[in-house]
């Protein structure tokens, strides 16, 4: 299992490469954003772990242009930043997990053999549902070719929900998803972000894209409403 490391505080970035080094991982480290996006580019890794506060293009520019580049090796963040934003940005951009510094080496192992066991399944550029679409990169949605503005934490539940599109999924499976898997809030706040998102994508075009499967969750129309 080749992992590529890329964090500039070079102590702890050692530290991480000795332990997975430890644990049977093939351990390669970078220091900056162009480095590291060398590595990713020019060889094979099974997984990413990726700082955000990065000299010479930071984190989330590098994710953009692996995604950009469609290799969709899997990224795990590893920041000691832990907004609520924060994390969708990196979960809009393209990344599959997300750990805040303090954090615990063996989470890191077992989230990191997580990640290599679903591999690396390709992500079209763009998605699309019906006339619906949504560029990851751009993070542009538009629908009947019309741009719409989303809040990070809508546009965070409609790529979720467009991944996701023709399966149910539960309120539990989109707060894992799409909030954080510690959240502890009010899981009815899932619903309150479907009537926004159903007020903007779906209201004004006389659609029904998003649908309630009462007892179970939501579904995403594959054809778009």
């Amino acid at each position: 299992m080749r992992v590529l490391i890329v964090d500039d505080e070079r102590p702890l970035a050692e530290t991480i490469r000795r332990g997975l080094t430890d644990e049977g991982f093939v351990v390669e480290v970078a220091h900056n954003g162009q480095d590291a996006l060398w590595a990713a580019t020019e060889k094979r890794f099974d997984a990413i772990v990726l700082d955000i506060m990065l000299p010479r293009g930071n984190g989330y520019q590098v994710l953009t242009e692996l995604r950009r580049r469609e290799i969709w090796t899997p990224v795990l963040m590893l920041t000691a930043k832990d907004g609520d934003y924060d994390q969708t940005d990196a979960f809009d951009l393209g990344a599959d997990d997300y750990l805040t510094k303090p954090f615990s080496f063996i989470v890191l192992v077992a989230r990191l053999r997580a990640l290599i066991r679903r591999g690396a399944p390709e992500r079209p550029v763009v998605l699309a549902c019906g006339d619906l679409t949504l560029d990851p990169v751009r993070r542009r949605v538009e629908r009947a070719g019309q741009e719409i503005s989303l809040t990070p934490r809508e546009y965070g539940l409609l790529e979720f929900l467009m991944r996701h599109k023709g399966d149910v999924v539960t309120k539990g499976e989109i707060l894992e998803g799409v909030w954080d898997p510690a959240f502890d809030g009010d899981p009815n706040v899932v619903e309150v972000y479907i009537r926004y998102l159903r007020r903007k994508i779906d209201a004004p075009f006389e659609r029904r894209a998003i649908e309630t499967v009462r007892g179970m969750g939501y579904r995403l129309s594959t054809t778009g409403g």
